[in-house]
């Protein structure tokens, strides 16, 4: 399998969460250091703006954390969980793309929505939940969101920038998936999802099934998608890595 994955960009944004987590706090304390320091009748004024910037810088700080920090990466998680369903003719983009993790196989495309959040994760029809974390939950956590609108608003990108980039391919077959990638989840319940949700573990799985009975693509599509999928990769294509994973 051929993974290309955006470093400079992973490098570039890991630093950048360091450097707004560092400010963040930097900001809180020194509101709160404000009342000690100035007899200001705004003294409170300030304090509540530092609150507001310092919040803000951790919050973005922290996003930016759990995707490029983190050990290991949701990135490095679904190189691994792609398993040998991807191994002979699979590649696999990071952040290179509209969306951020892209697999291109012979039958189609695979858009991976990657989430990092563990607990017991609920889904009925498009209303996620999560819960089972305790006091976790006030310490350093990104609340999970939407995944099914986030695939959506995805694969939209993904089709558009196919639409323009790879016109003969532009009906080829465009499938999402949220995947789990924490190493421990608790629980994961689907119920009337019109996507697919999996933890990584399962990945190849679902995969499998999803193409087993799927003809290849004809090859003018294919080559048109790969071609459209590598151009944004120009810089890394002779430091291509071929990640085979063991057979199941």
């Amino acid at each position: 399998m051929i993974v290309l994955r955006d470093e400079k960009r992973i490098y570039r944004l890991g630093r950048l969460a360091q450097v707004l987590s560092m400010a963040g706090l930097a900001v809180l304390v020194g509101g709160l250091l404000l009342i000690f320091i100035s007899d200001s009748p705004s003294v409170f004024l300030f304090q509540l703006l530092a609150l507001v910037v310092g919040y803000g810088f951790s919050q973005v700080g922290l996003h930016y954390a759990h995707r490029y920090l983190r050990r290991p990466r949701m990135d490095q998680k679904l190189d691994e969980a792609v398993g040998a369903v991807a191994r002979r003719d699979g590649r696999l983009y990071h952040y290179l793309l509209p969306a951020s993790h892209v697999l291109l196989l012979p039958s189609g495309v695979f858009v991976l929505v990657a989430k990092f959040q563990n607990g017991r994760i609920t889904a009925e029809g498009d209303t996620w939940r999560q819960t089972g974390l305790g006091m976790r939950r006030f310490f350093g956590r990104e609340n999970l969101g939407n995944p099914s609108r986030e695939a959506e608003a995805q694969v939209a990108k993904m089709k558009a920038y196919i639409a323009a980039n790879a016109p003969a391919a532009a009906e080829a077959p465009l499938w999402p998936v949220i995947v789990f990638t924490a190493e421990k989840i608790d629980s994961l319940e689907i119920k009337e999802s019109r996507i697919p949700a999996v933890h990584a573990s399962k990945l190849s799985k679902l995969l499998r099934q999803q193409t087993i009975n799927l003809k290849p693509l004809p090859r003018a599509e294919y080559d048109a998608l790969r071609a459209a999928f590598d151009a944004p990769a120009a810089h890394l294509i002779e430091e291509t890595i071929d990640v085979t994973p063991a057979a199941e």
